[in-house]
């Protein structure tokens, strides 16, 4: 469906063609005058007009000149009287996207519209494809050079343009969120709001109201009408992170939008339009909340519509170092690199937190430095992560119990700090009396024997 302004003092005319476009299934607004289309035009979001050339006092190219300025990506189709095709060329050589001459066939002004529709809409979409191929580059959004982030960057810059509904998969951690900025940026609805809310986050009462909006009085502290996300994300995006976590009754209000393209407020029963993108996003296979009836395989199929998998950061190892690089530059240190001996420890660690727990870290790693450059003593990998394989570097494997990782802990950073305990217990993140009080309850020397 397209928005469709139709301009002519002859309103037969108007009253015909509207009702064309309307057959096909368009929305049309009718003008007499080329003055108040005009006024029309400024506020914009009309994907085609149509209009007379010859008009008083206002004329077609008048009104031309007056669309292109306000909205250049607009298609502007010239009808004529014939024997003016004279100044119907002039108006195609002022950015017209065609004329047509009286009289017409109405199918034949429909599919011309049609046309000019499309090669707008494909316009905006090769501009999201360039805008896609140049801002997602290596430490820009999505940071990586492995073939697993390079397969993630191509199916954003595939799926951003085409407005599709898109559920992201992942691991917590993972960048799910990231990436979903990322398909929002790459959009034509770049220009629009980006707004994340996270489901497991807030009671299904409280959430159904943020998404909504709700009616002044529909609950009590209900003291004025507010609007809902999906209201205040409109042109734009709404991410709805762990959408595996919301309620049956915000399941149900989800589907009728994925549906309908519409929301009622809590409490209000008036329906409102929205236009805005779904992105939604879970960390656990949605089929088995399913089979558990939680959630509703009728809403799980609208919001399949274009899946996307983000690897965990254990399957691209070798974007390790490139992703260590851009947190230190973050931090302020540009430039610097992490050991080689610690970027092998670091290869061999499972990392159960993903990119998440690897930023942690390298924030860590970078208080613990102070001024100094980061170096393998200030990077500490996190106790009970199971490894992959090769050097343990310390951490624990499958020993679960508590006071003997605590143990291999602090021998660790003893050894790493060569028996400063003051250091040593600035690489734990405690102070030095609590190192000495838990050494102490686990029954260890002062050498960490």
């Amino acid at each position: 469906m397209a928005r469709i302004l139709v301009v002519d003092d002859e309103r037969k005319m108007v009253t015909l063609l509207a009702a064309a476009l309307r057959h096909r299934g368009h929305e049309v607004t009718g003008v007499h005058g080329g003055a108040e289309a005009l006024e029309l035009a400024e506020g914009g979001g009309y994907d085609a007009v149509l209009t007379d050339l010859r008009m008083e006092p206002v004329d077609g190219m008048a009104v031309l000149a007056g669309v292109k300025a306000r909205s250049p990506d607009t298609a502007v189709i010239v009808l004529t009287a014939y024997g003016a095709v004279e100044t119907a060329v002039a108006a195609l050589q002022a950015g017209a996207y065609q004329y047509l001459t009286k009289p017409f066939n109405f199918n034949e002004v429909a599919h011309v519209v049609e046309q000019a529709v499309a090669g707008r809409l494909l316009a905006a979409q090769n501009r999201a494809l360039r805008r896609a191929a140049s801002g997602l580059g290596p430490g820009r959004v999505l940071v990586g050079e492995s073939a697993a982030a390079q397969t993630l960057r191509g199916m954003i810059a595939r799926v951003a343009p085409a407005d599709a509904t898109v559920l992201i998969r992942g691991e917590s951690g993972a960048g799910k969120e990231i990436t979903a900025r990322a398909i929002h940026t790459a959009s034509p609805r770049a220009h629009a709001p980006f707004i994340a809310v996270n489901c497991a986050a807030i009671a299904e009462t409280l959430l159904e109201s943020e998404l909504f909006g709700y009616r002044k009085g529909a609950f009590t502290g209900a003291d004025t009408d507010r609007e809902g996300l999906f209201e205040a994300a409109r042109g734009g995006t709404l991410f709805l992170d762990e959408i595996g976590e919301a309620g049956p009754g915000v399941q149900a209000k989800l589907l009728r939008v994925l549906e309908e393209r519409c929301i009622n407020r809590v409490g209000d029963p008036l329906e409102r339009a929205v236009d805005v993108r779904i992105i939604a996003s879970t960390n656990r296979p949605l089929e088995e909340a399913i089979a558990a009836r939680t959630f509703r395989e009728d809403l799980y199929f609208r919001l399949l519509v274009f899946p996307l998998d983000v690897p965990p950061l254990r399957d691209r190892p070798d974007d390790l170092a490139l992703l260590a690089e851009h947190f230190l530059e973050q931090l302020g240190r540009r430039g610097q690199e992490l050991p080689a001996a610690t970027l092998r420890r670091m290869q061999a660690y499972a990392w159960p937190g993903n990119v998440r727990e690897l930023r942690n870290l390298i924030e860590r790693a970078h208080i613990l430095a102070g001024d100094a450059p980061v170096a393998d003593e200030h990077v500490l990998l996190d106790v009970g992560g199971p490894v992959r394989g090769g050097p343990s570097g310390g951490a624990a494997g499958e020993d679960l119990n508590l006071d003997n990782n605590a143990r291999l802990l602090i021998r660790t950073a003893l050894k790493r700090a060569a028996g400063n305990k003051s250091l040593a217990a600035r690489l734990l993140g405690i102070t030095r009396r609590t190192l000495y009080s838990r050494m102490k309850l686990l029954g260890m020397q002062e050498d960490g024997s």
